[in-house]
């Protein structure tokens, strides 16, 4: 080999490598997912149908917690109005293996991570959107909303559980969902979860003026009637009948839910810890769009409880107070 040759060529690389060290080194660049905007993209019938929401209430919810929600760059910045549009739509499909994650560009562990932020954020708000009523104004509004139902007087809340880890609700008149408990397993009987509730030591203590209606998974108190399991005059068929009425808004509470949230029907297969907080975000779910007046269709839950026996030394005070009841407010024909 010639040694000019070498020598040239050595020359050659030397200049090269000069060159490339003065180069500054290039950042990685990282591609994200496009991701779409539903909110622009998808026709108000198409929107619904996917969120369970119309595209109003979506802004809104948007609006009332974009505040909490985390600015987190990793995996790319992902805007307030889509995490809580994922979260909304994996929780109304009831999955997250389904197209949520093609709408939103998300991987699945980064869904589950966005629906617990948004679940977190809509529960910091739940002393606005799940309580009972306090004032006088308050509580008449509630009472006349379920006597317009059918003639029943006095009643502030219609209480029942459920069949997934919600086992106490009580509900108004409007569907909307006032009081919840979320700690105890679905195999609990009902009495025994309202027994051990706060609830029922605030009716105890007289905090409300109105009383409760349950079914017979309940036992008869003062401030909570149930009905007749055998009526033996016109006047005790009469109220069983608007007894029924009257309380089937929590089961219709029940099935709307349901029907908005897929995954209430399907069960949430995470831990308790998070299945609680879960629903407790629901349940401020439903209420807004109650609120907002954004309807389903509604439907009704099943209604199977057994009957408790009703113990005589404890609950005969009851079954009077709802004796005198019944004289007083349901005349014969």
């Amino acid at each position: 080999m010639d040694r000019h040759y070498f020598i040239d060529d050595m020359r050659v690389i030397v200049e090269i490598n000069e060159v490339v060290n003065q180069i500054p080194l290039m950042r990685r660049v990282t591609f994200y997912k496009i991701r779409k905007n539903p909110l622009e993209e998808l026709q108000e019938a198409e929107f619904k149908m996917k969120y369970r929401f119309s595209r109003g209430t979506a802004v809104f919810l948007i609006d009332i917690v974009k505040n909490d929600l985390a600015g987190d760059s990793r995996g790319g910045f992902i805007p307030p109005h889509l995490k809580v549009l994922t979260a909304i739509r994996t929780w109304a499909r009831g999955e997250i293996q389904d197209d949520a994650g093609d709408l939103s560009g998300m991987s699945q562990p980064r869904i589950s991570l966005v629906c617990k932020e948004v679940a977190l954020a809509l529960v910091a708000q739940r002393a606005q959107w799940i309580k009972m009523p306090q004032s006088d104004v308050e509580q008449k509004h509630v009472i006349t909303g379920f006597y317009s139902v059918c003639g029943f007087r006095q009643v502030i809340g219609a209480i029942d559980c459920t069949h997934i880890r919600i086992p106490k609700v009580v509900s108004n008149a409007n569907l909307e969902i006032m009081e919840i408990v979320a700690h105890w397993r679905g195999s609990t009987h009902d009495s025994r979860i309202f027994n051990e509730s706060r609830i029922k030591q605030r009716f105890e203590q007289s905090e409300f003026k109105g009383r409760l209606l349950g079914d017979s998974g309940y036992a008869c108190t003062p401030y909570l009637f149930t009905p007749i399991l055998r009526p033996n005059t016109q006047k005790e068929e009469m109220y069983n009948r608007s007894h029924i009425r009257t309380r089937n808004t929590v089961e219709r509470c029940f099935g709307v839910w349901k029907q908005r949230f897929r995954c209430l029907q399907l069960g949430l297969n995470t831990k308790l810890v998070n299945t609680k907080l879960y629903v407790a975000a629901l349940a401020i779910l439903q209420n807004i769009a109650m609120h907002k007046q954004d309807l389903l269709e509604d439907a009704i839950e099943d209604d199977r409880n057994v009957p408790v026996t009703e113990l005589v030394n404890n609950y005969l005070r009851g079954s009077s107070v709802r004796a005198a009841f019944i004289n007083e407010n349901f005349k014969n024909n």
